[in-house]
């Protein structure tokens, strides 16, 4: 009777375990899978999102205002002593910074209230201000200060500047080294300021009417935080339970394999 048990034992030991390792480390792949064909029944190929700037301007922040003109003489009027450098830091030492009152101190223009108009807006107001003096002009202006946050289970988190005009949601998680095996794709909490406070909005990245969403596409002081997945417990990531299966596991199998 041992004799014949002993056998069946290290056979199940050897088809077993091997399975059990696997299987340990196995996540389900609608978990991890982003953009998947939930809500839309169908095939889609392409999702409508024109980009619409709604963000306002805020005390504090700085604007990059430059003057294009062909004529030699508009042009040297508004240059700079800096070197053109179409770089960031040349940008930042170029800013103009809207002051506690709202207000920027532009050139041949005293002052001129841009707190909560868009950035399409104040280049407009400088235009309209050009177009009485200069021929030719035209006015060019930039959210210097377009910052956006990535915290929670990703990569590298933290604080990144934006240079180009507009970013969405998976570029910024992609500036944060991607989500970690521990996140959370289907609650993604999206913080966002307004002139009446902070909101806070809630994400499916594994929903592919993610594209159509009006916070696809982020705004100056978002912060992206991606929550752990309610199978991690703080036991789990402070202790190595899985290594230790593996070697249990392993052990095991060893002893299996010299058995008699």
């Amino acid at each position: 009777m041992k004799s014949n048990y002993i056998p069946r034992l290290k056979s199940w030991l050897i088809w077993v375990l091997p399975v059990a390792l696997v299987m340990s480390s196995c996540v389900s792949q609608k978990k991890v899978k982003l953009i998947q064909e939930k809500t839309t029944k169908e095939m889609t190929t392409t999702f409508e999102n024109p980009r619409v700037t709604t963000y306002r301007i805020q005390t504090g922040d700085h604007l990059y205002v430059r003057v294009y003109s062909v004529d030699p003489k508009t042009s040297k009027f508004f240059q700079s002593d800096f070197p053109y450098l179409m770089n960031s830091t040349y940008q930042y030492l170029n800013t103009y910074v809207v002051d506690e009152f709202g207000y920027i101190s532009f050139s041949f223009i005293e002052k001129l209230y841009v707190k909560g108009l868009t950035v399409q807006e104040v280049q407009q107001a400088i235009q309209t201000q050009l177009d009485e003096y200069f021929k030719e002009a035209t006015a060019y202006v930039k959210l210097v200060n377009f910052q956006v946050g990535v915290l929670g289970e990703v990569s590298a988190p933290g604080n990144f500047t934006i240079e180009q005009d507009q970013i969405n949601v998976f570029q910024a998680i992609g500036l944060a080294g991607g989500i970690t095996e521990y996140g959370n794709y289907k609650e993604v909490k999206l913080l966002r300021q307004t002139q009446n406070g902070s909101e806070v909005h809630l994400l499916d990245l594994t929903d592919n009417r993610i594209l159509e969403s009006p916070y696809y596409y982020l705004m100056p002081n978002d912060v992206i935080y991606i929550e752990p997945r309610s199978t991690k417990s703080w036991a789990y990531s402070q202790f190595p339970y899985q290594t230790l299966f593996y070697l249990f596991s392993i052990g095991i199998l060893g002893a299996a394999l010299f058995i008699e």
